[in-house]
C-alpha cells in the first residue's frame, strides 16, 4: 500500500524534486500537487490524502492558514510543513495549527522520507536542526509573549504598524490607513522583524498577536 500525498509548494522545481523522491521511495504516491493554499483546501474537500506536505510561505492563503482550514474539515489528515526558516514563531504556528511535522527545506531526501514515515505512523517530526527545547516549550504551551521591553523600544509609528499587522492587515492596507508609501510600510516591517528577532512576516504577525493578547493593548507602549 502506497500512502497518498498532496504536495503543496509554489516553486515547481522544488515540487518536482520532492515528487521524484516520494515516487522513487515506493512508499508514497503523489495524488495531487498545487502551488496554491486555496487550491489545496479545495482539493481536500473532494479527495482525502493521507499526508499533505505543504510550504508555509505560499502566496495568498499561506500554509498555516490553509492547514488550519483543511483540518477544520478533516481532522484525520496529517500535515508536514516545509519552510526555509526554523525560527520559534514559524514552528509554533505550524504546531498550533495542527501540523504533525516541520521540515526545513535544506533537509535531505532521506530526512523528508523519515518525516513522512514518522507522521504516517501517528508520530510527530521536527527537523533535528531545530532545537528540541523549543519543541518542548511549544508542546507545553510555554511560548512566551514578546516582552514589554521589546515594545518600549519601538517608535510610535512602528507600534501603529505592529498593531495593524496584529489585526491581519496587508502592507497595502496599512499604507492606505496610515497614508504612507507601500515601500515605506515594507521598510517598517523589516525594521520590526529585526527589532523583535523574527525572520519573516508570519513570525512578525505571531509576535504582534501574542503581544496584543498579553498586554491587552499596545497603546500603553506609545
Amino acid at each position: 500500500m502506497r500512502f497518498q500525498v498532496l504536495l503543496v509548494e509554489d516553486h515547481k522545481i522544488l515540487r518536482d524534486g520532492i515528487k521524484a523522491i516520494l515516487d522513487y521511495s515506493g512508499e508514497f504516491l503523489v495524488m495531487g500537487e498545487t502551488g496554491s493554499g486555496a487550491e489545496a483546501v479545495q482539493i481536500c474537500k473532494k479527495q482525502l490524502p493521507d499526508i499533505i506536505v505543504m510550504d508555509i510561505g505560499l502566496p495568498g492563503l499561506n500554509g498555516i492558514e490553509a492547514a488550519a482550514d483543511i483540518l477544520r474539515h478533516n481532522s484525520e489528515v496529517k500535515i508536514i510543513m516545509l519552510s526555509i526558516y526554523g525560527d520559534e514563531d514559524s514552528v509554533a504556528s505550524a504546531i498550533r495549527c495542527g501540523a504533525r511535522g516541520f521540515v526545513l527545506k535544506k533537509a535531505s531526501g532521506s530526512e523528508l522520507l523519515d518525516a513522512l514515515r514518522t507522521v504516517v505512523r501517528g508520530g510527530a517530526y521536527l527537523s533535528p536542526q531545530i532545537s528540541n527545547c523549543i519543541l518542548q516549550r511549544m508542546l507545553g504551551g510555554e511560548l512566551a509573549a514578546a516582552p514589554a521591553s521589546a515594545l518600549t523600544g519601538l517608535s510610535q509609528r512602528e507600534l501603529q504598524v505592529l498593531r495593524l499587522v496584529a489585526d491581519g492587515n496587508s502592507s497595502k492596507d496599512i499604507a492606505v490607513m496610515l497614508n504612507l508609501g507601500l515601500n515605506t510600510v515594507r521598510s517598517y516591517r523589516k525594521t520590526l522583524m529585526k527589532k523583535l528577532h523574527v525572520n519573516n512576516v508570519a513570525g512578525l504577525t505571531q509576535v504582534a498577536v501574542r503581544s496584543a493578547k498579553a498586554h491587552g493593548s499596545m497603546d500603553d507602549y506609545r
